[in-house]
């Protein structure tokens, strides 16, 4: 079953949960006049955008210089390969040689990989150079 099928689990689960929760309070809470309440700043509630429609605002500025590098030698004596369930975008993909190849172009730059990996060295995170990386629009 791909990502994008599957069901939220975890921390997505209970987010997806709050929120329901949060537009159905936001739907029947009404004044004595039946108009609707009025809403602190901070508790807006959002239409709710599928990942799709969200990364359909995102654009990628690919730099010449990669800002993320893996050293696959690094890779070949890791058993938990943690950046690749952990990077978000799915960009580390894991060979059949025990190393790891990476594609920088569609990074979100969140530091993910760098954070989970245990082999020191093994990633180098540098920001992108000036006018690359990723660029986030408002849907």
């Amino acid at each position: 079953m791909s990502a994008a099928t599957s069901a939220p689990t975890g921390i997505g689960r209970r987010i997806k949960a709050a929120l329901a929760r949060r537009a159905a309070t936001s739907a029947t809470a009404t004044t004595g006049a039946g108009s609707p309440a009025p809403v602190a700043p901070g508790d807006e509630v959002w239409a709710p955008v599928s990942f799709e429609a969200r990364m359909g605002t995102v654009e990628f500025r690919v730099g010449s210089r990669a800002h993320i590098t893996v050293d696959g030698d690094s890779c070949r004596g890791c058993t938990t390969k943690a950046c690749v369930t952990a990077c978000p975008a799915d960009l580390f993909v894991p060979v059949s040689d025990g190393g790891i190849v990476f594609n920088y172009e569609q990074c979100f730059e969140c530091g993910t990989c760098y954070l989970a990996c245990g082999t020191a060295g093994a990633i180098t995170w540098t920001y992108p150079d000036g006018g690359s990386g990723v660029v986030f629009h408002r849907s």
